[in-house]
């Protein structure tokens, strides 16, 4: 019966680590996306540029340009630096595959945040914080109406 049990321990403590090895490989392969945020210097972190940091928008020798995503608080390096066509602290939206903390850009797009200036907002419909139903129509007041969206929030 020892013999049984050890056997089992030592199968159930193979398979484990057989099990890691191969979420590691799986967690080495590139995974295609999109992502969007902030172009920092690669010599900032992600606190510094959580708190906009002066220091993430200055052109440092040597540094190159990171993309900063502010839904979960990552820096990820791009490259190649080549493809990248904007600026220090442009927002932009960047396409390609993932590999650790490094973005192979296939393609980066500026983005813009909001409607210009004069521009009819688009029919919608959500729930407010009480619960309501409210679309354009029901918010409209006689002067006009101003809405407000925030991309995050960090309550």
């Amino acid at each position: 019966m020892q013999r049984f049990l050890l056997c089992l321990v030592a199968l159930f403590s193979i398979s484990s680590i057989a099990t890691a090895g191969q979420d590691n490989a799986m967690n080495s392969h590139s995974n295609p996306g999109v992502w969007s945020g902030i172009l920092v210097s690669s010599g900032c972190n992600a606190d510094e540029a959580f708190n906009e940091s002066p220091e993430c928008n200055k052109d440092v020798p040597g540094a190159k340009l990171a993309l900063y995503d502010d839904t979960n608080r990552v820096v990820y390096s791009l490259e190649p630096q080549r493809d990248v066509n904007a600026h220090l602290g442009d927002t932009v939206t960047v396409r390609g595959t993932l590999d650790g903390e490094t973005i192979q850009v296939t393609s980066i797009q500026s983005m813009s945040i909001g409607l210009a200036v004069g521009q009819k907002a688009p029919a919608f419909s959500v729930r407010d914080q009480f619960g309501r139903m409210q679309s354009l129509d029901s918010l409209k007041g006689k002067n006009g109406t101003v809405l407000l969206f925030f991309r995050s929030a960090d309550w």
